[in-house]
């Protein structure tokens, strides 16, 4: 294992913003931001991206499986998941199949039928979550088999997290965070959130993502409560985590990448990044942050080992690129289309 660095304060480059504590909730529930600059907020969502006007880097498969929604690898396992909309289903590839492939198809996968379109991955230890907010279950996918359980989890789960024995789930629609034991829902972590739409770990500390109020929130879980809120940008959209207890957010609306440490939670650098900003994975051999461009069909790979991040690769990509994950053991990249035209797998 390597040995845990400290986090440098990152210098704020190119019209950093100011991170302000957000408020809490009022008598009568509904969140009071003075933040909040319209009445009636919306969450952002990936720039739409232009028909391509370069071949995708690397190698494209699977453009008759439908949609991807989400992507992630279990480097456990040596899986790849891949969640697609039309049926709504999780194919699982074996990583092996994908090195070296040159314009052919990987081995045929695995396939896990759900009972709506899964809405995100996450793999751990040969499990892989995924949230299916349309029939309000967790589903947990024994790696590589395809094995499948699912756990009820009312509120529109919208992402999961692992801290030691238990499962966080964020819920959009209950505005909180479920926490599941032994397949059952414990306890839920409720108030000062518009909307939970994701859920993440960072140096053992919750954090959660409200796209409504753009920002993202500590989550005390000893004392079942929402903590303190910070901005993230104008239109902040996924997270992505580091070993060394940071966040990052992605900002479409004002083109930036965000960093927050944990414990406290603090912003410690915002950087521009234009090209609608959507989709993020962290390498953690590499220190390579990949963050795909929705407005360009590109995805940008940002070595985050210094004060500032430095961009190292950049590649085309398939159409309407809104997922991405990482293979650490090999650095491969794989970018998902949200328009139908397949996975792409590409090595630095």
């Amino acid at each position: 294992m390597r040995a845990r660095r400290d986090v440098r304060t990152l210098a704020v480059a190119l019209g950093c913003v100011a991170a302000a504590s957000l408020a809490a909730c009022g008598n009568d529930g509904e969140v009071n931001d003075e933040l909040q600059v319209v009445a009636d907020p919306s969450a952002a969502s990936p720039a739409r991206a232009p028909e391509p006007t370069a071949t995708p880097e690397g190698t494209v498969f699977g453009a008759d499986q439908g949609a991807v929604t989400d992507l992630a690898t279990d480097q456990e396992t040596g899986t790849l998941a891949v969640a697609v909309t039309d049926p709504p289903r999780v194919l699982l590839y074996d990583l092996a199949d994908l090195a070296g492939l040159q314009g052919d198809e990987p081995g045929r996968p695995t396939t896990v039928e759900l009972p709506a379109p899964a809405g995100d991955l996450t793999a751990s230890q040969g499990t892989l979550l995924a949230s299916v907010p349309g029939a309000d279950v967790l589903a947990r996918i024994a790696l590589p088999s395809g094995s499948l359980d699912t756990t009820d989890v009312r509120g529109g789960p919208t992402g999961a997290a692992v801290l030691g024995d238990r499962t966080l789930v964020s819920l959009r629609e209950r505005r909180g965070v479920a926490v599941v034991e032994d397949g059952r829902v414990t306890t839920t972590v409720e108030g000062g959130l518009n909307s939970a739409d994701d859920v993440v770990v960072a140096g053992g500390e919750p954090v959660v993502l409200d796209r409504l109020r753009t920002a993202v929130f500590a989550v005390d879980l000893d004392e079942q409560e929402v903590g303190e809120g910070l901005r993230a940008g104008q239109g902040a959209t996924n997270v992505a985590t580091d070993d060394f207890g940071r966040v990052f957010v992605a900002d479409i609306r004002r083109g930036g990448l965000l960093a927050f440490s944990t414990d406290p939670l603090m912003l410690r650098q915002r950087y521009p990044v234009p090209g609608g900003p959507y989709d993020l994975a962290h390498d953690p051999e590499r220190d390579l942050l990949w963050v795909t461009l929705t407005a360009r069909n590109e995805v940008v790979g940002f070595d985050v080992r210094g004060g500032e991040p430095r961009e190292r690769h950049r590649y085309p990509t398939v159409r309407q690129p809104d997922s991405v994950t990482v293979e650490p053991r090999t650095g491969q990249v794989v970018v998902g289309s949200a328009t139908g035209e397949g996975v792409q797998v590409i090595t630095p």
